[in-house]
């Protein structure tokens, strides 16, 4: 059986809208242009279709147009059906690492009276949108007739009350919004204060301009971050700490879809036709339309999106910048239809993604040639092989002429001697210190982690075989300075050891290789991993490892160029949380 896929899926029920919006993406298509089409039928279809290529949508989002202009009736008919998916698919979204939520709707809050039965009924939770500050709202978001909104919008906003659901908003803030500032600042406490809006869980987002007809202009890098500090300067350590911390700045984090390589692999708009697109801002943009559920397989539809989306993060040469900044592992240079909008090779918020990353404390990628070198190998058209890590030139012998001297330490190095298996996915573990590429992979609560060892390394490097042990190491990706040299190293969770006796009545299906499921030894200490920086897993002997710094100690050149653990091993997320799109 195919390994399963898990994808975020946007469904637009209706492309119509009861308003105006002087800066909408979708400009002059909010328009119900597929009314021969029946949105549930083709909510159904598509799914049923995902699901037996093994594409399971973990997370569903009704978006638009406007999703609350549909009928009482076909809303209804779609929120149930959400909720009862999440029901039927519990166990396995849940066993994939994701989150179950309830249904959620982007809507403008025009019509959300319409609708309030069946938001109660299923705890439809809502992320809405404003205007601030709120003296500009009506400016700018109208109805297709010119009529202001906010009034009925906030009267909305109050029949929310009683609804345990999530109920945010978020702003899209231009030129013509910063300049009043400290209105902003103002309406944020009046509506943490005097409404139901959960003002922690409020997003911001950085308005780009190629829609709004010439009315409202972006914020300059510099703008962005001055924005952003005036935030923190106002509301850290206030009962708002969490959102100006957390989530009012989270789109331009590394938790969000910009995150992935390419998010063609991950993030999909499903229209009411069957037309499938990148996301909300690609939606009828042809260099971002993946083909029809009707009319085409959902590979070929997997293989479109991974394509496009590569071609489109080409269209320029990658940025200079980009290429020597060691948080490129967490911005992958940025979304590519923004890139494309400015003509621009790197990240439209780069300044303000760096502050942020700098604030919350994610670490520089020392290895960050490591990681160039991948990302260029999969996401780009330039020459990979120019980008291969090298080892720099010494004036003492290296360490590959080092181990081939010595009998002993080849053993330490050896790749073909531990093979991790992952939910069935089996991966060869190589020395960190030797190879040139790093490996990442991602382990859930549900996840069955085997460990493979050649039963002959037992009997390496020793006197007594049955003295000796397979030698687990687990290192969190937080870091702390060990020792008197003041060195910032990962910090050590655990080290487990497996004699040659238990080894030796394990079951294993490989031959020549003992057998041991690692499962519950990694989900023991999920509390000790890091959440933003990679964990490691290293393997090895308790016999090769006294060895290793026997060597060091005896070895000058040796303990230079193997001061960090030269083990077989490989980095892991641990994903035991919701994840964000």
């Amino acid at each position: 059986m195919k390994e399963e896929k898990f994808i975020h899926l946007l469904y637009v029920p209706t492309m119509a809208c009861d308003m105006g919006c002087k800066y909408c993406y979708l400009e002059d298509n909010t328009k119900d242009e597929f009314k021969k089409y029946n949105s549930l039928e083709t909510l159904d279809y598509a799914i049923k279709k995902f699901k037996d290529s093994n594409v399971i949508p973990f997370n569903i989002s009704l978006h638009g147009g406007e999703v609350t202009t549909l009928s009482k009736e076909e809303f209804h008919d779609l929120i149930e059906y959400i909720y009862n998916y999440y029901k039927e698919n519990e166990e396995l979204i849940k066993n994939a690492g994701f989150k179950v939520g309830s249904p959620h709707i982007k809507t403008n809050m025009y019509n959300l009276d319409k609708h309030i039965d069946t938001i109660k009924e299923f705890n439809v939770s809502i992320s809405g949108s404003l205007d601030l500050p709120l003296f500009l709202h009506d400016k700018y978001r109208v109805t297709k007739g010119n009529k202001k909104t906010l009034n009925k919008i906030l009267d909305n906003i109050k029949l929310l009350e009683d609804i345990p659901n999530k109920k945010k908003v978020s702003a899209t803030i231009f030129k013509e919004h910063y300049k009043y500032i400290d209105d902003i600042i103002k309406d944020i406490k009046y509506l943490n204060k005097n409404t139901c809006l959960d003002m922690n869980d409020f997003n911001f987002m950085i308005g780009f301009d190629y829609n709004s007809n010439g009315l409202l202009h972006h914020l300059t890098e510099d703008e962005q971050v001055q924005f952003y500090q005036r935030m923190q300067d106002e509301f850290s350590k206030t009962d708002l700490d969490y959102g100006v911390n957390g989530p009012w700045f989270d789109e331009f984090g590394p938790g969000y879809c910009t995150n992935c390589d390419n998010c063609g692999e991950k993030f999909f708009l499903l229209e009411k036709n069957g037309d499938i697109y990148s996301c909300v801002r690609g939606q009828k943009n042809k260099d971002y339309y993946y083909g029809n559920i009707y009319n085409d397989s959902v590979e070929d539809i997997l293989k479109t999106a991974f394509k496009k989306i590569f071609l489109n993060h080409n269209k320029e040469p990658i940025n200079e910048d980009c290429l020597n900044c060691s948080y490129l592992y967490l911005c992958k240079t940025g979304c590519p239809f923004v890139k494309n909008v400015y003509k621009s090779n790197k990240s439209y918020t780069c300044k303000l993604q760096q502050k942020m990353y700098l604030d919350r404390g994610y670490l520089k990628d020392t290895n960050s040639e490591e990681f160039r070198y991948e990302y260029i190998k999969k996401m780009r058209l330039e020459d990979a092989s120019k980008f291969i890590p090298v080892e720099k030139s010494k004036e003492y012998p290296s360490l590959k002429e080092i181990i081939a001297n010595d009998n002993n330490l080849k053993y330490i190095y050896d790749n073909e001697v531990f093979i991790l298996e992952i939910d069935g996915v089996e991966y060869k573990l190589e020395s960190q210190i030797l190879k040139t590429t790093r490996d990442f992979i991602y382990i859930t609560p549900n996840s069955k982690i085997n460990i493979y060892m050649k039963k002959s390394l037992i009997e390496e490097v020793t006197e007594y075989p049955e003295n000796n042990s397979l030698y687990i190491m687990i290192l969190s990706g937080n870091l702390i300075t060990y020792g008197d040299e003041q060195r910032l190293k990962q910090s050590h969770v655990v080290t487990h050891q497996i004699y040659k006796g238990v080894l030796e009545n394990l079951n294993s299906d490989i031959e020549d290789y003992y057998k041991v499921d690692i499962s519950n030894l990694i989900k023991e200490y999920k509390n000790e991993y890091s959440k933003e920086s990679p964990n490691n897993l290293f393997f090895t002997t308790s016999a090769l490892r006294d060895y290793h710094y026997i060597k060091q100690k005896n070895n000058a050149y040796y303990h230079i160029q193997a001061i960090n653990l030269p083990f077989q091993n490989i980095e892991f997320y641990y994903i035991d949380k919701e994840l964000k799109s």
